[in-house]
């Protein structure tokens, strides 16, 4: 399975803030959209990085109540880590965990064309990648390959099995 079809499931709508926003802005944005980043866009539409709920906890400890003013570049991540809708959905794990990232922002060329936010829900043991469950022999659309490699990523992660939503 690949990015691009995971993109088709849940849409591309990106939620972007302005490197001049205050913390308390992006917080309100974050929360009205019950997400847990965005990316950070300047007036032009370029990715300047991205800003997540973390950033600004870490903002808070370090620099306490005054945060809620501050700009969002000072807390936001610079460094993307991104694919393309022809990456598969192994290798977005993959960068995932390697990085230490949860938010990827999908790039075709130049153009922004989504984000992807995988959630392991370890009580049930299921993969969801924002709106679609993992599930190993289900079309993917690559191949046998691409089946063995999500049911090697499900074992991995302990789960027993990989469900499927519906």
């Amino acid at each position: 399975m690949i990015i691009g079809s995971i993109l088709k499931g849940k849409g591309t709508e990106v939620v972007s803030v302005r490197p001049e926003d205050t913390v308390l802005s992006v917080a309100r944005t974050l929360g009205e959209h019950r997400i847990g980043a965005a990316l950070v866009r300047d007036a032009a539409g370029a990715m300047l990085g991205i800003i997540s709920e973390r950033d600004i906890v870490r903002g808070m400890a370090a620099h306490g109540p005054g945060t809620t003013g501050l700009p969002a570049e000072q807390f936001m991540t610079r460094d993307l880590v991104t694919v393309t809708p022809q990456t598969l959905v192994i290798q977005a794990l993959g960068l995932m965990t390697q990085k230490r990232v949860r938010h990827l922002p999908v790039l075709d060329g130049d153009r922004l064309v989504g984000r992807i936010d995988p959630l392991y829900d370890r009580a049930d043991r299921t993969l969801l990648i924002k709106g679609r469950w993992i599930e190993p022999g289900a079309p993917a659309g690559s191949g046998e390959a691409v089946d063995r490699a999500i049911a090697d990523l499900a074992a991995w992660l302990g789960a027993g099995r990989v469900a499927t939503a519906s």
